[in-house]
């Protein structure tokens, strides 16, 4: 992954170049970090789409004071070039950290099945890992993964909320691993909940 910032203090960006035929969809991963200020969505969407590229799938959250995103961008190759040019003088007049990494679609996936995970606990420390590891063993993807912490409206406990998109290969027995999942987080105390994804 390139840091724009460093790359501009040492040597002129390199353009990948290799592609030659003009209808070729290249993917292109951007992230930028930096403090929260309005305009600044709008303003990297604007040169995105001044360069005729477009945005496949995006994330944004702010995270304490930070504003943090990250993109997939599809374009043609030359599309592509131009938007990487324009992103040096993009990060210094946003303050923003960019950074750019070259993608291809994902290949050789195994049949799998989505479905979401959702649990709420009091905050201690280690959930997301004990979690994750429990699909880790079982060789089940995280395909997605989102955590929060708030207080508890009448008591004002601290709780934490984790909720994953998994990627069930088709040929696990589903019933016995929610089983095996609820019994794990019953002895976490977790309140769990795993059902299919729902596609809105």
């Amino acid at each position: 992954m390139t840091n724009i910032g460093k790359t501009l203090q040492h040597k002129p960006m390199v353009l990948e170049t290799t592609h030659t035929d003009p209808t070729n969809k290249n993917l292109l991963v951007i992230t930028a970090l930096g403090e929260d200020r309005p305009g600044l969505v709008a303003s990297l969407t604007e040169a995105i789409t001044q360069q005729q590229c477009s945005i496949c799938e995006s994330r944004m959250s702010l995270l304490g004071g930070e504003f943090a995103l990250i993109m997939l961008i599809e374009g043609q190759w030359n599309n592509i070039a131009k938007l990487e040019q324009t992103l040096p003088g993009l990060q210094e007049k946003l303050n923003l950290t960019l950074q750019v990494k070259h993608t291809e679609q994902r290949t050789n996936q195994q049949a799998a099945i989505p479905y979401s995970v959702e649990v709420l606990a009091l905050d201690n420390p280690g959930i997301v890992h004990k979690v994750t590891d429990f699909f880790y063993n079982r060789t089940i993807n995280i395909h997605d993964l989102q955590t929060d912490s708030f207080n508890a409206a009448h008591t004002g406990t601290k709780m934490f909320a984790l909720t994953i998109t998994i990627e069930i290969p088709t040929a696990m027995h589903i019933p016995s691993l929610r089983e095996e999942f609820l019994e794990f987080s019953d002895e976490l105390n977790l309140d769990s909940i795993i059902e299919p994804l729902k596609i809105h």
